[in-house]
This record gives structure tokens, C-alpha cells and sequence, in this order.
């Protein structure tokens, strides 16, 4: 179903030279490796990709091995099991992929939903790291209406196979694709929105993205965050119109050891406006 095509679309995608494909359960993950060292394990937000990490990968990949995935159902991994469009569907399916890969991050670093996955990851004991670091993390669900209608709305969406269609041929106005990346604060280089247009196009990117809304329960997540031993560190930028800043203060008083950073002046893709500021902040918390 429109899927992306790796010798077409991914002829010049960020860190090509760094990819590799691996099958770990019902997914078929397109995975980046860069560095040597302690792993981070870097899980990009709904609807973005590798893409998104491509200024952060090689500063971290100085000190430590880095590696990024596309979710599955999202960019270039290909999966036909919708159980692992859920949060904990996700969890298991990066479990399995560590398990296949070898390794055992250190660090997991999330951004939005992947925040909520990198805590997940822990609950379920799917991973045992050192520490937790979310960018503008999407942890507690959003206040009233709108905590059900999201999803709702996701769903229905979803449902219709015409929709995905839909929305990735209005995807292909670039004009639109930077006004919907400006809409969440933040002004990012021409070579994200290019990432973005890319993705917004497939019309399996975008049933992957739906299909991840749709299946999306932070209410669980929520009610457990007291149950994370690993220490937090929720980093929030000023800018940011996607996440209020009051979502971190509201995760921070039901994590145990957790800190606020403030990102003055960026946006929600804070780390795609400054990596080598947010790189900066992530090895200045990581070595204290």
C-alpha cells in the first residue's frame, strides 16, 4: 500500500551509508548505527523517522554506539501485525529487535510518543537502562475531550483504506508540510521538511501513523510512571505548541527521580532546530 521504496526514496536519506535492514518478529526494521561505546537507543515521534536524528546521531556517536529505527509502520519498517501499533505492542516489537541486534541500550532517548515507549520499554522490563531521557515526551494524556477524541478520531480515520491515500496526496504540497512543522513551534532546516514530504507521501507511512493514534493509551502509562526505577530526564522547550510544558511538570511529580531541562526558544522538534545544543544538554545530564 504506497509504501516507501529504499533504492528510490532512500537514495539520499540522511545516514544512508548507516543503515541496515533486520527481520525481529512481525517486523521488518530499517535500523542506523553510528559510534562505538555504551548504546543509546533513539526513538523518534508519531509520523517522523530516522530522519529525524540525523544532526544528533553523529554528535552522540562520538562517545557512545548510537542506533535508530523507524518505528514500525513508520518510514522504511514494514509490518502487516497491527498489535504493534499499541504502546505496549511497541515495547515488545523493540524488545525483540535489541534481542536480534545483540545489544542492551544504555541510554534510551525518546521524542514525543517515543518518550512514552522508552518508558514502557522499562515498565515491561524490555529494557534495563542507566537512564531515561525524553524530549518533549507525550506521557500523560492530554486534559479532557480531547485525551478521547484523538484517538477517536485516529480510529475512524484509520478505518476508512481510502483516507491514508488521502492524506498523503495533500502531503505532496511541501508548502503544507512546513506549515504543519511550523504549527508545533519550531522552524527546521529545508532537509527535514524534504524528510517529512517524503514520508507524508507514502500512504503506508501515514496508515502507519494512524494506525499508531488510533491504538495510542497513555492512561495506563500515566497511572504507572511512580514504577519506573531508572532516573528521567524530561527535557521541554519553551517553544513547544504540540506538548504544553505542564505535561512535563505533570509526569515529573509522578516519576521518582526525574529532573526538568527547559530548551528556551526551540520548538517541539527542538533537536532537529539545535542538535548540537540538545547534544550539549544530553552529554552534560549523562555525565552527572
Amino acid at each position: 500500500m504506497g509504501g516507501l521504496n529504499w533504492t528510490c526514496e532512500g537514495q539520499d536519506w540522511p545516514h544512508r551509508e548507516h543503515s541496515h535492514f533486520v527481520t525481529a518478529g512481525s517486523v521488518h526494521w530499517h535500523v542506523q548505527s553510528l559510534g562505538e561505546g555504551p548504546v543509546i537507543l533513539l526513538l523518534h515521534g508519531t509520523a517522523a523517522s530516522t530522519h529525524s536524528w540525523a544532526g544528533l546521531m553523529p554528535r552522540l556517536a562520538r562517545t557512545f554506539r548510537v542506533i535508530a529505527v523507524d518505528l514500525p509502520g513508520h518510514g522504511f519498517s514494514r509490518t502487516s501485525d497491527r498489535h504493534v501499533s499499541s504502546l505496549t505492542g511497541m515495547a515488545e516489537a523493540l524488545d525483540s529487535l535489541m534481542e536480534v541486534l545483540g545489544v542492551s541500550p544504555s541510554i534510551l532517548i525518546g521524542h514525543s510518543a517515543g518518550a512514552a515507549i522508552a518508558l514502557q520499554m522499562a515498565l515491561e522490563d524490555r529494557a534495563a537502562p542507566d537512564c531515561i531521557i525524553s524530549l518533549n515526551g507525550a506521557l500523560i494524556p492530554f486534559p479532557g475531550a480531547a485525551s478521547f477524541m484523538f484517538p477517536f478520531l485516529a480510529r475512524m480515520i484509520h478505518l476508512n483504506p481510502a483516507s491514508a491515500h488521502a492524506l498523503a496526496w495533500a502531503a505532496r504540497d511541501r508548502g503544507r508540510v512546513r506549515h504543519l512543522i511550523e504549527q508545533t513551534g519550531s522552524y527546521v532546516p529545508e532537509s527535514y521538511i524534504d524528510g517529512y514530504a517524503t514520508l507524508l507521501s507514502s500512504p503506508r507511512h501515514v496508515g502507519g501513523t494512524l494506525a499508531m493514534m488510533a491504538n495510542w493509551d497513555l492512561q495506563g502509562l500515566a497511572a504507572r510512571l511512580a514504577d519506573v526505577t531508572c532516573p528521567v530526564h524530561l527535557f521541554v522547550a519553551t517553544r513547544d505548541r504540540a506538548i504544553p510544558a505542564s505535561q512535563a511538570q505533570l509526569a515529573r511529580q509522578k516519576l521518582g527521580a526525574s529532573r526538568v531541562t527547559e530548551l528556551v526558544g526551540l520548538g517541539h522538534l527542538a533537536h532537529e532546530e539545535d542538535p548540537d545544543h540538545v547534544a550539549q544538554l544530553v552529554m552534560t545530564h549523562l555525565s552527572t
